[in-house]
């Protein structure tokens, strides 16, 4: 969580122009364009979207050596919708924070689309992170009294694309998670539910083939949490690979595949629908909403 939040602070604060590295001209992990699995015999004919081996994460605190991750494996499959569950000091923020590139096992290796993040350097790990992943928090650690549409643009903005591009794409994604009645409007101007739709927006609009979420439904109501489950449901089918972290049980039954930690083990997994199947349909929640579509101008939490 620590390095999560890191990480947005550093989003929050900017970066001067002088000192940004001009933008790569395609991205490191090229854009699943389809999670249909490709003809042929093989297994997995394609890499897997992530895939790690036998990683274990020790902490030193003084004298104390404190092991949160306990050789922990795991593989998903692109296109699949996957929510790690376990109490606090079970090891899921710090197996998320190395999924997301924000920390690095103390052993074992940990690969992202085939690349091996153990051999990428801090340019090519961040470039990774802002093409790649898109991040999602709990708290939605927006820029306050800052536009929405200013908060979506800027991860285009730090990848060094031109203004009229980055407002393009930045109000198409807040389109999709039903704000475009909302561009202008500021944090303090909007429900947490639309909160929560643009720190979404802000995460898709690099078109990043795998979506990490840290209690993304956790400052929310029931009814606002049924609309952004549905929002993550869709980008799913969409092609992205979902993976959430949820100490809510019902949230994660609306998840393809369910991953428990203890003790920083996994003590299960558990497969609710098959990869490629659509997403579930939300049930049993908390809340008896049952809005149809949330991608339209008139959607709202």
């Amino acid at each position: 969580m620590r390095s999560l939040m890191r990480l947005a602070r550093n989003t929050d604060s900017g970066a001067g122009a002088s000192g940004r590295r001009p933008a790569r001209k395609r991205p490191l992990v090229e854009r699943a364009r389809s999670t249909r699995p490709p003809a042929g015999n093989g297994r997995h004919p394609r890499p897997l979207a992530i895939h790690v081996r036998e990683v274990t994460k020790t902490y030193e605190l003084g004298q104390i050596k404190v092991r949160a991750l306990r050789s922990v494996s795991l593989q998903i499959e692109r296109g699949d919708f996957v929510a790690i569950m376990g109490s606090s000091g079970s090891g899921k923020s710090t197996l998320m924070n190395i999924l997301g590139c924000l920390d690095i096992p103390t052993t074992g290796s940990y690969l992202i689309d085939g690349v091996d993040v153990s051999s990428l350097d801090e340019d090519d790990l961040s470039d990774l992170r802002s093409r790649k992943i898109g991040f999602v928090f709990q708290s939605f650690n927006l820029v306050s009294r800052t536009s929405a549409i200013a908060n979506v643009e800027l991860p285009l903005a730090y990848a060094g694309l031109d203004r009229a591009t980055r407002r393009q794409r930045a109000a198409e994604a807040l389109g999709a998670v039903g704000m475009a009645n909302r561009l202008d409007h500021q944090p303090s101007e909007l429900s947490g539910g639309q909160q929560q739709r643009v720190a979404v927006a802000r995460a898709i609009v690099t078109n990043p083939t795998l979506i990490l979420a840290d209690e993304p439904t956790g400052n929310l109501d029931s009814h606002s949490t049924e609309d952004v489950l549905r929002i993550f449901a869709r980008l799913n089918a969409e092609g992205r690979t979902v993976v959430l972290i949820t100490h809510e049980p019902d949230v994660a039954e609306q998840a393809k595949r369910v991953v428990s930690l203890s003790d920083g083990k996994i003590v299960e997994d558990r497969r609710v629908t098959a990869v490629h199947e659509a997403p579930r349909v939300l049930r049993n929640l908390k809340s008896a909403h049952h809005s149809t579509d949330v991608s339209g101008p008139e959607a709202q939490p």
